[in-house]
């Protein structure tokens, strides 16, 4: 099917989710767009999005994307009262009990015929950061309804999918990937294929435990640089030009310089993806001793208050933690996304 052909649905309208479904939008795609917070999608429409005022209004589209902060959330929107699946549950219940044991196997994924439209996504392209548990009660469940889903947690945040360079981590159905990879092209370039099930789970929370752990060591490195009489912007352009510097260590560099804290991910986001690290950590009986003293850390700075800004904050507490009180620079240092 052509992109004009699909009807996409899209959970979601948060920094990362409305940026991603924007990119949908203005490929010219057939979209509608469920948030909770329906102010936060309305914008979308502007670029050809429909808004769904109820997220059962999508379930009759052929793929849905959802993107939400947990798993509880994702749950909700895709299994609660009235959620994604609803139409369908109240279908079964219904339903005389007979006839569902004779029914074809993919006729769940039809509408009455008076309206010729699936009951259910055919597939969920669920995007969030959720555990490995999560994600496969989150299979069986929509399994059950006959929609198949595509594990598909992301790297980057607002201001990467803006300049183009955000990535997929994909697991489920080799199939499913192969037919929605041309609508992830079209927000992301790359997406990444490694296997069946729950696999692209645990590739995303190992990532985001090595993200804790870098920001922590950079804010370390930094500080300690800085104390020592080294300007914190010639410094990090140093780190930024040498065999260390990267992707992320670019885009950090106005928040450890300038003190420009605008959220692209709270403290509170990283502690609960570390979390699902060390949980995951116990179960694979993997040590994770940085990723266990980053998540004091990143406790202890959420205890001072610094809960509602990005959690490049943790500067600020390694400077107070050395005895220093630290202020903007206020030099002009580019971010490596544009």
């Amino acid at each position: 099917m052509s992109k004009k052909s699909l009807r996409i649905g899209w959970i979601g309208a948060g920094r990362m989710g409305y940026e991603m479904a924007l990119r949908l939008a203005k490929s010219g795609c057939d979209l509608t767009v469920y948030n909770r917070t329906r102010a936060k999608a309305e914008p979308l429409a502007k670029y050809g999005a429909k808004i769904a005022g109820k997220v059962s209004e999508l379930a009759g589209c052929d793929v849905v994307f959802c993107m939400v902060a947990t798993y509880a959330d994702v749950k909700e929107v895709v299994a609660g009262k009235g959620g994604l699946l609803s139409q369908a549950k109240d279908a079964a219940k219904t339903r005389p009990a007979d006839s569902a044991k004779t029914r074809p196997a993919d006729s769940v994924n039809t509408r009455p015929a008076a309206k010729g439209k699936p009951r259910v996504p055919r597939i969920l392209v669920e995007c969030s950061s959720i555990s490995l548990e999560g994600s496969a009660e989150l299979r069986e469940i929509l399994a059950a309804h006959g929609t198949q889903l595509l594990a598909a947690p992301v790297s980057g945040n607002a201001k990467v999918i803006k300049a183009g360079k955000l990535s997929f981590v994909c697991s489920g159905p080799k199939a499913v990937f192969d037919e929605v990879s041309p609508l992830l092209k079209l927000i992301a370039p790359a997406a990444s294929y490694v296997g069946e099930g729950e696999l692209a789970r645990i590739v995303k929370i190992c990532h985001n435990v090595f993200l804790g752990v870098v920001i922590q060591s950079l804010c370390e490195i930094t500080i300690l640089a800085h104390k020592a009489g080294v300007p914190r912007h010639a410094f990090l352009e140093f780190i930024n030009q040498s065999v260390m510097g990267s992707v992320f260590s670019r885009y950090k560099t106005p928040a450890l310089v300038n003190l420009d804290f605008k959220v692209t991910f709270t403290p509170y986001l990283l502690r609960k993806d570390i979390d699902l690290g060390l949980d995951a950590g116990r179960k694979f009986e993997v040590p994770l001793p940085l990723a266990s003293v980053t998540r004091d850390l990143i406790q202890s700075m959420m205890g001072s208050g610094l809960t509602e800004q990005d959690f490049a904050t943790l500067i600020l507490q390694q400077a107070r933690a050395s005895g220093i009180e630290l202020e903007p620079e206020n030099v002009a240092v580019g971010d490596g996304l544009a």
